[in-house]
C-alpha cells in the first residue's frame, strides 16, 4: 500500500469487483492456480491491518445516484455500468478523491468534482 498516511476507503462492490476479477483471471489462466486466493488472502490481511476501510453504503441510494449520472454523461460519454457505480458511491460516502486506472472513468469522476491523482 506505499506510503499512504489513511486507510483507502472501498465499497462492498469493490470488493466484489476484485474478488471476481481475481477468480476470472484464474479461470482465464493469467495468473496461476491458486493465486486468486492467494491475492484474496492479501486483500483481507491489508483490510484486517485497517490499510483498506469497507464504508457501508446505501444500495438504493447509489443505484439513484447513478441512475443520475447515467443520464447526464452516458450519451455523450460512454460510461460502463460498473464504473458508474464506483463513481456514484463514491459520490453518495461524500468522498472527495477517487482512485483509478481507468481513463474514461476518471473524466466522469472530475466532471463530478472528484480529484483523481492517479491515471
Amino acid at each position: 500500500m506505499g506510503s499512504r498516511k489513511t486507510a483507502l476507503t472501498l465499497t462492498s462492490l469493490n470488493e466484489y469487483e476484485l474478488g471476481n476479477a481475481l477468480r476470472f483471471a484464474e479461470f482465464r489462466k493469467a495468473i496461476g492456480e491458486g493465486e486468486a486466493a492467494l491475492f484474496w488472502s492479501q486483500f483481507e490481511a491489508d483490510r484486517a491491518g485497517g490499510r483498506l476501510l469497507c464504508q457501508v453504503c446505501n444500495l438504493a441510494r447509489v443505484v439513484d445516484e447513478a441512475r443520475r449520472l447515467s443520464a447526464a454523461y452516458t450519451l455523450t460519454s460512454g460510461h460502463r455500468g460498473f464504473d458508474i457505480l464506483h463513481v456514484a458511491a463514491a459520490l453518495v460516502l461524500g468522498a472527495d478523491e477517487f482512485l483509478t486506472f481507468d481513463a474514461n472513468q476518471k473524466k466522469l469522476a472530475q466532471a463530478e468534482g472528484l480529484v483523481v491523482p492517479l491515471g
